[in-house]
């Protein structure tokens, strides 16, 4: 990209470090200030990343060297540190979830729009090789016509090895909304949007105890359900069968499965950028390895594909509306399994080509030259 790209990184956390890592290595990309409510950590994870300033949030929304805010506070603060960087005239892309509700989802999204500005949401493991050489397949219709999918992911939960995990289990989290993401998202954009959804889910312990770091053994309160099973009906017909769990004693991590009337789809953990891509012709049982092709630079590359987008004027592919019809669906389920029946799912997204596989973050469309906010 011609064009220099100003990053200023909110919450320096965990997730941190690995956008902090990858995201200087993008060409263009220049990670200016490192921002978080306990500026010692700010100032911490921004000595260790070489990023020259560091602050409060509020010190990384007010510098005018900053095109693209990377909101990666805990979800209770997503919406508040995205529509403060959004009305300070920013671009943001933001962890997932989008926001704790579809209200404060329609809040960013409404923001933006008012703003002029771009709003991009994590994740964005589906544009990494694994997911987008899947894409490829089917829509050359490698397995035929989709009719089923399965979808798993069971743990005891991050409680076991998390420092600071109360957040996990709070509003806006769980297994649903931490890990569920990775998932849906992968699923819909492979097979479309959720039409009607049907769960059940269950809170396993009242309680949870920290098992490392300096908390250790300080018990906190579980605020929302651990354990979710649901079925999702797909606007193309096919059915969608999906575990998430933070209260297995056998972990089943990164299970993704398509079926369709020509062979079955085995794909790499969604919450990764690329893996094992494996497919078993209809009728057999020889399950046969497929190479991937595309990038794999890691956690950023929602943010470059976000910055290329904008220079070439066009829309980018991990998207508020991506993003949104995800936070529906695991609302409709949570209502579901709260509710008893089903729950139908209204929202919807356009449907993506898939990347070109020579693609490269920061070496795709051509940039104007100058900063992505003229």
């Amino acid at each position: 990209m011609s064009a220099r790209v100003g990053i200023g990184v909110v919450g320096c956390g965990t997730i941190s470090r690995t956008y902090l890592e990858n995201l200087p290595r993008i060409p263009g990309f220049d990670v200016v200030a490192c921002g978080d409510l306990d500026v010692g950590r700010a100032r911490a994870a921004a000595d260790a990343a070489g990023v020259p300033h560091a602050g409060g949030p509020e010190d990384v929304i007010g510098r005018p060297d900053v095109d693209i805010v990377v909101n990666l506070t805990v979800p209770a603060a997503h919406a508040e540190v995205g529509l403060a960087a959004l009305r300070a005239g920013h671009h943001v892309y933001g962890e997932k979830p989008l926001a704790r509700s579809r209200a404060e989802a329609d809040l960013l999204v409404s923001a933006a729009e008012q703003a002029g500005r771009r709003l991009g949401s994590a994740p964005d493991t589906f544009l990494g090789a694994g997911v987008q050489t899947a894409l490829r397949l089917v829509r050359d219709g490698a397995i035929g016509r989709p009719v089923s999918a399965i979808a798993c992911f069971q743990d005891p939960g991050p409680d076991r090895w998390h420092p600071a995990p109360e957040f996990l289990f709070a509003a806006g989290a769980g297994a649903l909304l931490d890990m569920g993401p990775y998932y849906l998202t992968a699923l819909t954009v492979l097979l479309g949007p959720v039409r009607r959804v049907a769960a059940m889910e269950r809170e396993g312990a009242a309680e949870r105890v920290v098992a490392s770091g300096p908390q250790a053994g300080h018990r906190f309160a579980v605020e929302v359900p651990t354990h979710t099973s649901a079925v999702l009906e797909l606007a193309s017909g096919a059915v969608a069968t999906t575990v998430f769990s933070f209260d297995s004693p056998r972990k089943r991590h990164g299970f993704l499965e398509i079926g369709g009337t020509e062979a079955t789809l085995r794909l790499p953990d969604p919450n990764r950028f690329d893996g094992p891509l494996r497919l078993c012709p209809a009728g057999t049982d020889e399950w046969r390895e497929v190479p991937t092709e595309g990038a794999r630079l890691g956690r950023g590359l929602g943010v470059a594909e976000l910055a290329e987008a904008i220079a070439a004027e066009r829309p980018h592919r991990a998207n508020a509306q991506v993003a949104t019809h995800v936070l529906d669906v695991a609302a409709a389920v949570a209502e579901s399994g709260a509710r008893r029946r089903f729950v139908d799912v209204t929202s919807g997204f356009a449907a993506q080509e898939p990347l070109d596989p020579a693609w490269a973050p920061g070496e795709g469309d051509a940039a104007r030259e100058g900063s992505l906010l003229q």
